[in-house]
């Protein structure tokens, strides 16, 4: 058996083969949906990797800690540094034969000993995707200890996030002998053609492992059959449960739930079965807000199906696109993306790192993943920081491993995050209005503007003014305010990264436009003083 348990995804790799792929879009045009209920149009959101977090705090209070006995100051701090939500990903129950893959992958094991010198087999935990049990992992404490936790998070005034895994689940899952019509089966002849696809169970079934249809299958993983009823029926009932458990849930790859991609994936295995006449997630939806109304479901999602998962119910999708163009693309092109409504803007996840993804600061450098966290961070939606991004960690952690080497917080990058979150948290970004700004030449033939991205905030009496220089060269530029959001003479707008004041005249404001001048990769994050 090849062991390939690692869910890796990509955007545009193979995307054409897959129905509504291939645009870059986030979406269309929706209408702006409250989704936390507050009608915040900015939320941060924090992501932590349950085990490696436990591990760091038995350390520091003692080996016999459980999630619920974590003190209050612990995510007293999360708060205080600007976070609306908590990720706790992987707390639910893993797998032991998903553990044996995970430790005996030759590319996970080169993987660990980049991350964890020295580590060693009681490191190695299991991939949290190969799900056992949605019930909390005896590792971290017991389904009270995880309500206590929560409880703690919802006094802080933060919300707590865990996962779904729709497309499959632990190879070893209970479900595989009791409920075997679950799962896609396979015949003698499909394991003798495709022997990596498929595996025998304890009874001697054949079941196909779970699969992105992009990349090989992972070989600790099952394959739910999206169009078995009694399979939809078992999952929105373990969904319903996770909401009692959860304020938002983060579903890991949405679109495969979809029964147009399950059957472009699996259709020669469903022969004699007929596509459900309603999505997956119309149905766990419906279910699920019945009782918990309030209930928050982010769409780990790509190949242009996000605007297709938010018409299903979803309150925000992954743009990985806004991703791609930050490492791939030029201002010119992130400009016009963000063009996009601000109703659909308000229901993209952006991000710049995440446990799927390299660390920012080692994939963008450093200057400019400042540039791109302050550009993901100012814009409508909610923003996913990934823990040790604001440190300016620079090794990615597998999810199979239990604990993460320490690694020295860069001081220059924990100041820079700190402004950031304290800036991106503040009235108006909460709750205003955002507008994207005209960049005009700072003088005829200085094209060097073409370098900057520029918007602003407002609401009520406040103005926040935020200006990117996404690019390798100094540029220069005027922004030019609509007159009806700024009064008074003169102006005094103050960095928050520098400190500095600079006072500018109403006219050149709104007339010319507020001259800026940055240095590669550099950034203002101004107030408007009143």
């Amino acid at each position: 058996m090849q062991n390939n348990p690692i869910n890796r995804k990509d955007s545009t790799a193979g995307s054409a083969s897959l129905p509504g792929a291939g645009g870059r879009e986030c979406g269309r045009e929706t209408p702006a949906r409250a989704q936390d209920g507050t009608g915040r149009s900015s939320l941060h959101l924090l992501e932590i990797h349950s085990f490696a977090f436990m591990d760091r705090m038995r350390r520091k209070y003692g080996p016999n800690l459980t999630l619920g006995d974590i003190p209050r100051s612990e995510w007293k701090e999360i708060a205080s540094r600007g976070f609306s939500l908590v990720w706790l990903m992987g707390v639910w129950m893993r797998s032991p034969a998903s553990r044996r893959c995970a430790f005996d992958d030759e590319g996970l094991r080169l993987a660990y000993g980049e991350a964890l010198p020295g580590w060693g087999e009681d490191d190695v935990a299991g991939s949290p995707y190969a799900v056992r049990s949605y019930r909390i992992d005896p590792h971290l404490g017991t389904d009270q200890d995880l309500l206590r936790a929560k409880s703690i998070i919802n006094e802080l005034g933060m919300r707590l996030v865990l996962d779904f895994v729709p497309n499959h689940l632990a190879v070893d899952h209970p479900w595989t002998e009791s409920m075997p019509d679950c799962f896609v089966r396979g015949s003698r002849e499909d394991m003798k053609r495709d022997p990596a696809l498929f595996f025998h169970t304890g009874q001697g079934r054949i079941l196909a492992h779970g699969r992105d249809p992009h990349f090989p299958p992972w070989s600790d993983t099952v394959q739910v059959d999206f169009f078995s009823a009694r399979a939809r029926e078992a999952l929105a009932a373990e969904l319903r449960r996770i909401a009692e458990y959860a304020d938002g849930v983060r579903c890991d790859m949405a679109m495969l739930a979809l029964s147009e991609v399950f059957a472009a994936t699996w259709g020669k295995y469903a022969q004699n079965q007929r596509p459900p006449e309603t999505e997956f997630w119309e149905e766990a939806f419906s279910a699920v807000r019945a009782v918990h109304p309030g209930c928050i479901f982010i769409a780990e999602a790509y190949w242009g199906l996000e605007q297709r998962l938010r018409d299903l119910g979803f309150d925000y999708t992954y743009d990985k696109s806004l991703y791609d163009l930050m490492l791939h693309a030029s201002s010119r092109e992130l400009r016009q993306y963000v063009r996009i409504d601000e109703g659909v803007q308000r229901q993209c996840l952006r991000f710049i790192e995440n446990h799927d993804e390299p660390r920012s600061a080692s994939a963008f450098g450093k200057e400019r993943s400042c540039a791109a966290a302050s550009v993901m961070a100012t814009l409508p939606g909610l923003h996913l920081f990934h823990e040790g991004q604001t440190e300016g960690c620079a090794v990615r952690v597998p999810v199979q491993l239990a604990r993460k080497a320490e690694e020295h917080a860069d001081p220059e990058m924990a100041r820079f995050y700190e402004t950031l979150l304290a800036f991106s948290s503040e009235e108006p970004m909460a709750t205003g209005t955002w507008k994207q700004l005209d960049i005009r030449p700072a003088w005829e033939g200085n094209m060097s503007s073409e370098g900057l991205l520029a918007w602003l905030w407002h609401g009520g009496k406040r103005l926040k003014l935020v200006c990117v220089n996404y690019s390798d060269a100094a540029a220069q530029g005027r922004l030019r305010i609509p007159p009806e959001f700024v009064s008074g003479h003169p102006l005094a707008f103050r960095d928050a990264l520098t400190e500095e004041i600079y006072i500018r005249s109403l006219d050149e404001v709104t007339a010319d436009g507020l001259y800026v001048e940055l240095g590669p990769w550099r950034v203002h994050l101004l107030d408007l003083l009143s």
